[in-house]
Parts: C-alpha cells; sequence; structure tokens
C-alpha cells in the first residue's frame, strides 16, 4: 500500500487549485467498515450501521475533484465539512451542496417550513438545485465503484484512511489527472 500511494501522488490535483474559477458541488457519503465493538462513534443512526465519512467534491459535469480525508461516521454533513477542513477553503468560492449543509456559505435547497407549503418559486429553485447536484452523486457513484468503498473494509481500520486515500487517487488516474 505504501508503494500505491507514492506513486499515485503526482496524480491528486490540489483542492485550491481545482476550486478556482468553477462553481464545486460536495455531498457526503459513508464508507461501511462493519459493526466493531467499542467504535460507538462510527455508528451512523440513520444508516444503522459503523462507517467512516468522506466529502466529496465535483464540478458541474460530475467530474471528481477532490475526496476528503475521513472523519468519523456519527457526524452530520455540516460538522463532518468543517472538520475536514474544507469550509474555510470553500467559502472563498461558489459551492452548491444538500440541505444537510444549510449554515454553511454553500447554496442549499429552501427546507419546507413546519406546518407550510413552499411557494412555487422555491420548488423551481429547489429542482434547478437538485438537478445540479446529481452530478456530484454520480461522481461518488462512479468512487464507489471501487468496491471496498462500497462494501465495508473489513481490515483494520486504521488502514482505512490510507485505503481511501489510494482509492481516490486510482480514481483520479482513471480520469487523467
Amino acid at each position: 500500500m505504501p508503494l500505491l500511494d507514492q506513486v499515485l501522488c503526482p496524480h491528486e490535483p490540489v483542492f485550491v487549485d481545482v476550486l478556482a474559477n468553477r462553481e464545486t458541488l460536495v455531498d457526503g457519503t459513508d464508507v461501511p467498515t462493519g459493526n466493531r465493538a467499542g467504535t460507538k462513534e462510527n455508528y451512523s443512526g440513520k444508516r444503522h450501521r459503523q462507517g467512516l465519512d468522506i466529502q466529496v467534491a465535483a464540478d458541474l459535469d460530475g467530474t471528481l475533484l477532490a475526496v476528503s480525508a475521513p472523519v468519523p461516521g456519527a457526524r452530520h454533513d455540516r460538522k463532518a465539512i468543517t472538520e475536514c477542513g474544507w469550509e474555510p477553503l470553500l467559502d472563498t468560492t461558489v459551492w452548491t451542496a444538500d440541505p444537510d449543509y444549510q449554515g454553511a456559505t454553500a447554496t442549499t435547497p429552501t427546507k419546507k417550513p413546519k406546518n407550510d407549503e413552499l411557494t412555487d418559486y422555491q420548488k423551481a429553485v429547489n429542482k434547478t438545485i437538485s438537478g445540479r447536484r446529481s452530478a456530484v452523486e454520480r461522481a461518488i457513484a462512479h468512487l464507489k465503484n471501487w468496491r471496498i468503498l462500497a462494501t465495508g473494509h473489513r481490515g483494520r481500520l486504521t488502514e482505512l484512511p490510507n485505503i481511501i486515500r489510494i482509492v481516490a487517487r486510482l480514481e483520479f488516474y482513471r480520469l487523467g489527472w
């Protein structure tokens, strides 16, 4: 693994450089690890399983731009983007995300108010944002074609961040970075 990591290092773009002059789409996804005793910080109540969360950035064409370092799976996307260190970098650019990122500088859909309805204009804006966000979902799907990120890692949890980085670099290599 260390050799693969070293060989693929030149194919990983610098996140600050890929942010320049383009709109970025961001979304989080989980990497399942299987249920393990003694690691409650990785348990996601939403998914009912343990895993690590990664943030994925893509452009409007669905091209993968960056994959963050993993954070424990018991994190909301808003907290995960802060913990991985991307939030200050994204504050300097235009970025779009799902409603989980409300409170950040991202363009997000409007949530439906409690006991009320969205206006037709808000619904149209939400539909436009959702249509644009589909590109980052495709980037995540291509990243999860590397089965270890989709089906789960059964090895040591200390090795998983390196494996995620190597898989991301393999995907960058596949894309021609």
